[in-house]
């Protein structure tokens, strides 16, 4: 299962939302899709149990049923699981596979963008976790750039190889953020140049070391279309923005230092996971 696209669901909007995106990303890689439906099975009666015993409420049974007939050669799982939706949804994810959940859940408060078994989940996961916001207007959307934030001083393998991974399997061209607040004049220079050239200066060496980070990326995905940009802008805010038509918008969660003990979104993501218009992957990295 360490390998399959686990999606969480509950009969809610989100979930359902959730699922879809999940068989999507499924029917695309060619991994198996677990369903899984966790909590306490006393809450369904015997008539809502599944023909091979598991008890499953019908609205999660309709939705497993939905994505059988929308994609006959699936090879889909559904199932329950009893005990915390966060902790089964992480142990069903294990390192290798990829865990999708929907923004809020049947229990959630209606005021909140993201529910606590999501963040949760995004959090705790050793696996990439993408959550699914339901949308008025359908199913989220499967095509346009993929977006990736990143920090060029830093840069993560894990978030990089991800993104790019996406990037390809959806023929999509990889939007590439940094955030960077140039410092405020005035400079002291010898050189008779003012101040706004001085700022150019630093913006495009800040580009190109961006592009240097990238490179050795663009040589193992050379079917990947890059585009890289250095924004003033706060990097939540950014992201948020560049979220609006993407397909997915990807975020790191560091998982060592001094967080490591307990588990710990950061604000870029949390402010992502919260007003992001796409599907939003959280990756861990260390």
């Amino acid at each position: 299962m360490s390998h399959a696209i686990v999606v969480g669901v509950d009969g809610s909007e989100p979930s359902k939302a959730a699922a879809e995106w999940a068989a999507q990303q499924a029917h695309r890689s060619g991994r198996p899709l677990w369903m899984i439906h966790a909590g306490a099975a006393e809450e369904f009666t015997p008539t809502e149990a599944d023909g091979g015993g598991e008890f499953l409420p019908q609205p999660v049974l309709a939705v497993r049923d939905h994505i059988t007939r929308v994609l006959p050669g699936l090879e889909v799982t559904c199932r329950h699981v009893p005990g915390n939706p966060a902790y089964a949804l992480v142990a069903a994810g294990g390192r290798d596979g990829l865990l999708v959940v929907g923004s809020r859940g049947s229990g959630g408060l209606s005021g909140l963008l993201v529910g606590s078994i999501a963040l949760r989940t995004a959090a705790r996961a050793h696996c990439p976790v993408v959550l699914v916001r339901a949308r008025a207007d359908g199913p989220a959307a499967d095509s346009g750039d993929v977006v990736v934030g990143l920090d060029s001083a830093l840069p993560s393998g894990e978030v990089l190889a991800f993104a790019f991974e996406q990037a390809a399997a959806r023929a999509a061209t990889l939007r590439a953020l940094e955030s960077r607040t140039l410092p405020a004049g005035p400079y002291l220079t010898e050189a008779s140049v003012g101040q706004p050239e001085i700022r150019d200066s630093l913006a495009a060496a800040e580009l190109v070391r961006l592009q240097d980070t990238l490179a050795p990326w663009r040589e193992k995905f050379p079917q990947v279309r890059v585009e890289a940009e250095v924004t003033a802008w706060p990097a939540g805010r950014a992201l948020v923005e560049a979220s609006r038509g993407a397909s997915l918008t990807v975020v790191g969660r560091r998982t060592s230092g001094l967080y490591s003990a307990a588990p710990w979104l950061g604000g870029v993501a949390h402010t992502v996971l919260h007003h992001a218009h796409s599907p939003v992957a959280v990756v861990p990295h260390d």
